[in-house]
């Protein structure tokens, strides 16, 4: 919340103008190209990056398929994973979003701007409709993101275990699923401090769908989750070891 509180302090002179346009972009979703509305959003993270003194530290995104209509499936641990996803993304997405956050203002906005959907997961006619929905719009050259937890993991590099249920609009469309690795994404909006913090964001390389063909869709959350793991854990002991003190010689 203090970070929060410190982005809008910073952005305050602009704030209500920039606030102004998003409210109209997200009204008048048909006016804008998807490009368009991508280029408002990004502005809008990266003025909030800035005001809260967050880096993010991206690599992969040389894996972020050409040809539009793919799914990222990351980690899951904080509040501000998609805000870090989307500043890395090289390609504009749409998020997949939970039913209790869909009137929260700004995020309703924003979801309106890209395309998002709202999933009730309570309701699993209408999930399903959903998830056919979802699977129409990749088809039809949409990104998505996806958090294969269904909920927040509220610990710092902790991987919760991934639902099937959660790649069957990547089955239906039979796309292309990019898992992303989030580090340290829960400290920006989970934690006390302000002080200045890095959030990197791995995008890996890409599962196509002749490689999960056939698999059951518990048997593709666990591929991609242990491939998000490896590379958490892998980049966590290597910045562990570098901050080891080295024996002083005498």
């Amino acid at each position: 919340m203090r970070r929060i509180i410190r982005m809008l302090l910073w952005n305050i002179i602009a704030l209500p103008v920039i606030w102004c346009r998003l409210c109209y972009r997200a009204a008048h979703n048909e006016k804008y190209s998807i490009e368009n509305q991508w280029e408002f959003i990004k502005y809008m993270v990266r003025r909030a990056n800035k005001g809260g003194r967050v880096t993010i530290l991206s690599t992969g995104t040389e894996n972020i398929p050409e040809k539009d209509g793919f799914i990222y499936f990351p980690n899951h641990q904080g509040l501000y994973d998609v805000i870090a996803i989307m500043e890395a993304s090289t390609k504009p997405f749409g998020a997949v979003a939970k039913k209790e956050v869909r009137n929260v203002p700004l995020l309703k906005q924003v979801f309106a701007c890209t395309n998002s959907f709202i999933i009730d997961r309570e309701n699993i006619r209408e999930g399903l409709k959903t998830i056919m929905q979802i699977a129409k719009a990749i088809e039809g050259g949409r990104n998505y993101c996806i958090f294969p937890e269904g909920t927040r993991s509220g610990e710092r590099n902790v991987v919760r275990e991934f639902k099937g249920g959660s790649f069957k609009a990547a089955i239906m469309s039979k796309c292309a699923i990019v898992p992303v690795a989030l580090i340290d994404s829960n400290m920006p909006f989970d934690s006390k401090t302000t002080k200045p913090v890095t959030v990197q964001v791995h995008f890996l390389l890409p599962i196509y769908y002749e490689e999960y063909e056939g698999l059951k869709s518990t048997e593709i959350a666990k591929i991609v989750r242990e491939r998000i793991v490896e590379k958490i854990e892998a980049q966590t002991s290597s910045i562990k070891n570098a901050t080891v003190d080295k024996p002083i010689s005498v």
